[in-house]
């Protein structure tokens, strides 16, 4: 029997862990089956035509929420084309009832982890026995005893691709937004036999890893041994972690402090500093053991610090999300992933429909769309200004000029009033050069907020012109007579950020 497994990932750059573990763990089918990845950015019928080639009888998709709907397409060229190829599908966005996205048309679908349910369904179906159930339940794998992925990782993955790994899955606790609160607990692979599959990834070459579990500082003692297998290697490399906030340890920090510069990741999900929408999502929140671990972090380590918030939780108003912002900003230089809400099916976020008045899309990514809190306009306000805020301060282009927007006072309110006027001058968010951007950003400073105009023209040429082979831009050129390469005297903080 010929099985392809497939999914089309956000971008060429990253790879699939969950296909690798379902080949991994196919048994006898294995030798039948064969991996092939696409993008979002792929034609459909292309992709068909990929998959169809040697006439599979089985194709595996993993859908997610970044290709549900491509899905549902490809899935409707595949049955056109070959209508008596078995199409399976898994993955987080069809592990949960309601499916907003019609997959009518895929022959079966497994819900949670497919490493064991997915080879009973191909072993049967290759036997015979078609199953009259449409949708499977997993049947939850004993991690110790799963076949581990990393040696499906190819060479182009480990050349051109962020190698996604793991050391656990599941999450302790029980945000009503994630889909990682179904979880019923946390479960620990046999970490003698992962450090050993990572060390062969790096024999063969591999330098970025990215560790998907939701919680990698949980357990210390797993944690400090993953960091010492990274700080052992003498080589440059890219470590990306997601850790909770209020969990970092003497010994842990110890550990943290070690990593140079651009080697270390730490991701954190803050979300919401305000404890009454907190309690609301049922999420945790220590606010003293968040401002002191961010603070350590910021102050004594070289770790690229990530930080999320939400627009849109229940019970948040914009003036909530705005001192969220004005604290992030004033304990750390870090780069601050503003996200909108999404309901996301199967979470327990939808309790609060009716209270707040949750009005979310059905279209993906099931962005909320109102609530009794915020208008529509205020929804739509807050993406520019998160799509902006990418743009100028996450992007680091710009480190030192961002700070004359708001000149000590409140971060959000003067973002706020920049990214609305930025939308007047451009009429989109996408498509805007960086040098259009930062003569947009020169004219606001100097003919709105009405600074000194070689105040703003040196700090952005400071900015500028970190990056060597910059040429300086025409609108900063009358004001470049007497700047000098000193200016790259404080790009220590830019440099750390970027890498």
């Amino acid at each position: 029997m010929n099985i392809r497994l497939t999914t089309l990932n956000a971008r060429y750059t990253h790879s699939s862990i969950g296909l690798r573990y379902i080949y991994a763990n196919l048994h006898e089918l294995q030798a039948d089956t064969e991996i092939i990845e696409f993008s979002i950015n792929d034609a459909v019928q292309t992709i068909a035509e990929k998959l169809l080639t040697n006439k599979p009888n089985v194709i595996g998709i993993g859908v997610y929420i970044w290709n549900v709907s491509e899905t549902a397409a490809l899935i409707h060229i595949l049955k056109k084309i070959s209508p008596e190829t078995i199409i399976i599908l898994g993955g987080p966005e069809v592990s949960y009832l309601p499916f907003r996205v019609n997959l009518d048309e895929a022959d079966y679908i497994v819900q949670g982890e497919g490493e064991v349910s997915f080879y009973e369904l191909c072993k049967s179906i290759k036997n015979g026995v078609l199953p009259q159930e449409k949708i499977i339940k997993m049947t939850t794998p004993n991690l110790k005893e799963l076949a581990l992925p990393y040696e499906y990782y190819t060479d182009e993955d480990i050349q051109n691709r962020y190698i996604y790994v793991e050391i656990s899955r599941g999450c302790p606790f029980e945000c009503e937004f994630c889909l990682s609160s179904m979880d019923d607990k946390v479960r620990a692979f046999n970490l003698d036999d992962v450090l050993d599959a990572f060390a062969k990834l790096w024999q063969r070459g591999a330098r970025n890893f990215k560790f998907v579990d939701r919680t990698f500082n949980l357990n210390i003692k797993s944690a400090k041994r993953i960091l010492d297998f990274f700080l052992e290697k003498e080589e440059s490399y890219f470590a990306h972690f997601e850790v909770i906030p209020d969990h970092f340890p003497e010994s842990l920090r110890e550990k943290i402090k070690q990593f140079p510069p651009g080697a270390l990741q730490l991701e954190i999900g803050i979300q919401t500093l305000n404890l009454e929408v907190a309690n609301n999502i049922s999420r945790q929140l220590k606010l003293d053991k968040i401002q002191e671990n961010i603070s350590f972090l910021e102050n004594e380590t070289d770790a690229h610090i990530h930080l999320d918030l939400i627009v849109g939780l229940p019970g948040e108003t914009l003036d909530s999300f705005g001192k969220n912002l004005d604290a992030l900003v004033k304990l750390s230089s870090c780069e601050i992933q503003i996200g909108i809400l999404k309901k996301l099916s199967g979470t327990y976020i939808d309790r609060h429909d009716c209270e707040y008045g949750m009005i979310y899309s059905d279209i993906p990514p099931y962005d909320i769309l109102k609530n009794k809190l915020l208008s529509f306009e205020d929804i739509q306000i807050m993406k520019r200004f998160a799509r902006f805020w990418d743009l100028t301060y996450n992007s680091a282009n710009f480190k030192n000029t961002m700070q004359l927007l708001w000149e000590n006072a409140s971060v959000y309110e003067n973002f706020y009033l920049f990214s609305a006027w930025i939308y007047t001058q451009t009429d989109s968010t996408w498509k805007i050069s960086l040098q259009r951007l930062g003569e947009l950003l020169f004219t606001y400073l100097c003919e709105e907020k009405h600074l000194q105009v070689p105040l703003v023209a040196t700090s952005m040429l400071e900015d500028m012109m970190k990056l060597k082979g910059r040429a300086i831009p025409s609108y900063l050129k009358p004001y470049s007579q007497n700047f000098t390469q000193n200016a790259k005297q404080g790009s220590s903080g830019f440099n750390k950020r970027q890498n």
